[in-house]
């Protein structure tokens, strides 16, 4: 509402101006004026609307780019003046070097815009000792759930930055035909929305695109690599992706891993086998943060909760995995073995 604001009184200050350069200039009488004087200034807010779609960093990187050749240019054109060419040689041969120099300093900048973080509006001042931490949520990380309930633990500090390009990944996922599908992305836009309702985190949209790359994992890399950022991700592939290019990862999986409790060979438990086991006579439980337990001997015993005794424990990408055994070897309930 403020920006149309100010566009109504630009346009009515334009209109004023446009009277007074009729009346003075003659050109046609006030009104006239007037008229012109609007219709610049509709034209210039058109253009305005269509730059919103340009990027702020390809701008800068454009008109750096542009300086450089202007620069560039005036170095070459002093060399051919001190050569004896005619004047109307020169003149058109400065116009070409001009041009040309501008166009190749503008089309080098934007292609190389990823390197120029010395341009102005990504200087960035601030206290070394105070310095904000920028976390990029992938896909699978906002879906998954867990990150609206870390952040109200107060574990996690810093600015948590969700891309344009996520976003419409997610919106995506939530309009696809598939149920499944269209539930989980629905889960991801209602866990962003209970992080900005969060009064001590900071969720902020992206809006820079890079549309020379497709794939999201890849665009997600190269804005922590612009904004020197973290990313907080589940997706194993694209945790070793961004770690092979010096960006660093939160994986959320690690983090629930090392929090589990350790369980240690010769220790007894108290669960209950489920399902049958993948090897002969096993069986299967999980524990209350749903590790696997297998429990040899223990087919017999699924549908019932018995105590056992690990025998073994397996870590592995996907999480801990434990072996254990019946207690004293029996294949009782737990309860019988009580009495």
């Amino acid at each position: 509402m403020t920006l149309w604001l100010i566009r109504f009184f630009f346009v009515a200050l334009s209109s004023l101006v446009g009277y007074q350069i009729g009346v003075i200039a003659s050109l046609g009488g006030g009104t006239l004026g007037a008229l012109w004087g609007a219709a610049l200034a509709v034209s210039l807010i058109v253009l305005e609307l269509g730059l919103r779609k340009i990027s702020s960093r390809g701008l800068s990187a454009a008109v750096f780019g542009l300086l450089l050749g202007l620069i560039m240019a005036r170095v070459i054109i002093s060399t051919f003046e001190i050569v004896p060419i005619p004047a109307e040689l020169s003149h058109s041969l400065k116009s070409a070097i001009v041009v040309i120099f501008c166009y190749l300093g503008m089309v080098i900048a934007l292609r190389g815009r990823d390197e120029f973080n010395v341009i102005i509006p990504y200087v960035r001042f601030a206290r070394q000792d105070q310095r904000e931490e920028i976390i990029l949520l992938d896909t699978s990380v906002i879906i998954d759930g867990r990150i609206a309930d870390i952040c109200l633990t107060k574990f996690i500090e810093g600015r948590f930055v969700i891309p344009r390009f996520v976003l419409k990944e997610l919106q995506q996922i939530a309009d696809s035909q598939d149920p499944i599908k269209r539930n989980r992305g629905r889960r991801g836009l209602d866990v962003l929305g209970r992080m900005q309702k969060i009064p001590q985190v900071d969720v902020k949209i992206n809006e820079e695109d890079f549309p020379e790359t497709k794939e999201v994992d890849a665009k997600l890399v190269q804005m922590a690599k612009l904004l020197e950022a973290k990313i907080l991700t589940n997706d194993f592939n694209l945790n070793k992706v961004a770690e092979l290019q010096g960006v660093k990862v939160l994986n959320l999986n690690e983090l629930a891993n090392a929090l589990k409790p350790v369980v240690l060979p010769g220790e007894l438990l108290e669960t209950r086998v489920v399902k049958e086991g993948k090897e002969y006579n096993q069986g299967v439980a999980y524990l209350d943060d749903g590790t696997m337990v297998v429990v040899e001997q223990g087919r017999s015993l699924i549908g019932q909760t018995v105590r056992v005794l690990v025998t073994s424990v397996l870590q592995t990408a996907a999480g801990r995995m434990i072996f254990a055994k019946p207690e004293n070897g029996s294949s009782r309930p737990a309860w019988k073995t009580a009495r």
